[in-house]
């Protein structure tokens, strides 16, 4: 019988037999092992994301795109997500959009992971799923939804030496695996402003991220659409150590156990703005999750809910808080929009008319 594919940590002793790995090969493969192998979300899982907490999310995400749709002249479109978890946040959102008669031609869910697509077509069984976003249609506009995609993503990570900025890279000390400074200059890769930072500072890259926002806006400027960007992350260019492993829903040593924890970044998003306009799309300001959330009518919402179910009003009540307040997801989380040149601006940020 043939052995199956390497793990993680089999690829990556492998690579580091003869060099070291980059940080973002590391994460790449240690990802790709842990998204193939589980279902990574709710209380038996590692992390909970805001479609899971409450399905007040996906009904504003849901409006949003109906009332986009509507001012853009009810056109056909296909409705995209990236990373779709469960398929709990598209669910919900096509729930409530065809409350409005806002339904989209077709359902295209980016996932890799056998066990996640099984989830999914549970929840939407008529979805179509791709592994990547050159595989979507090019019939109609998209109406994209990433949802904590981007944080997955690899990251490049880059130190000031006291010669300079070298790549961060992952070799083996014994049986433990630790980030050390590479041999190659990296000044390069480094943004102007940041390229005076103190001795030890830290700044992350992200082309992969950068790359696939590139693809999905040129996709928007030739077909027409939107998309929707939802994560925790920051505006930048700013330097500090965002790569972080969850595991039970507690942090973990992003080194130990590849390919068994969940590993992640902030997202910087600067460069989704950046990738975007290069593309030629509008981009909206940047606004964090429990503005975005409130002025999309959130708190209508809840009260509506609570009304019809008074018995859970403390629990919806406690959903709502842990999305919108600063101390919960509400700062944390970033939401950004991006739009086709003839679409009109989307609401819930700062200057739209909602």
């Amino acid at each position: 019988m043939r052995d199956g594919p390497p793990t993680p940590d089999q690829l990556i002793a492998r690579i580091a037999a003869t060099r070291p790995v980059t940080v973002a090969d590391y994460m790449a493969a240690a990802n790709a092992h842990y998204y193939a192998t589980r279902d990574p979300l709710g209380a038996a899982g590692d992390f909970t994301t805001a479609p899971e907490i409450s399905q007040m999310f996906g009904e504003m995400v849901g409006i949003w795109i109906a009332d986009l749709w509507s001012r853009a002249g009810i056109p056909a479109f296909h409705y995209v997500e990236l990373g779709p978890g469960r398929g709990t946040l598209a669910a919900d959102a096509l729930r409530t959009m065809a409350r409005f008669g806002c339904e989209p031609i077709g359902v295209h869910l980016v996932e890799t992971s056998p066990a996640l697509r099984a989830a999914q077509l549970a929840r939407l069984p008529a979805a179509t799923h791709h592994d990547e976003v050159d595989a979507l249609p090019h019939d109609a506009p998209l109406v994209i939804v990433a949802n904590e995609f981007f944080d997955a993503l690899p990251i490049h990570q880059y130190i000031r030496t006291a010669d300079g900025w070298r790549e961060l890279m992952v070799e083996r000390a014994g049986d433990a695996r630790v980030a050390v400074a590479g041999d190659v200059p990296a000044d390069e890769a480094i943004p102007t402003a940041l390229r005076g930072a103190a001795k030890g500072a830290i700044v992350e890259t992200m082309p992969v991220a950068a790359a696939i926002m590139q693809r999905c806006a040129f996709r928007l400027s030739r077909q027409g659409g939107a998309m929707l960007a939802v994560d925790y992350g920051y505006s930048g260019p700013a330097a500090g150590d965002t790569l972080q492993a969850v595991k039970a829903h507690r942090f973990a040593d992003p080194f130990a156990d590849p390919g068994e924890v969940d590993l992640t970044a902030h997202v910087d998003f600067t460069t989704l703005a950046d990738a975007a306009r290069g593309a030629g799309v509008a981009v909206t300001p940047l606004a964090t999750q429990g503005e975005w959330l409130r002025r999309l009518g959130i708190d209508a919402r809840l009260q509506s809910l609570a009304t019809a179910t008074p018995a859970r009003a403390d629990e919806l009540q406690g959903q709502r808080d842990r999305l919108v307040d600063p101390g919960a997801m509400g700062d944390l989380f970033k939401v950004l929009a991006f739009t086709a040149p003839s679409w009109p601006t989307p609401a819930g940020f700062k200057g739209d008319a909602a």
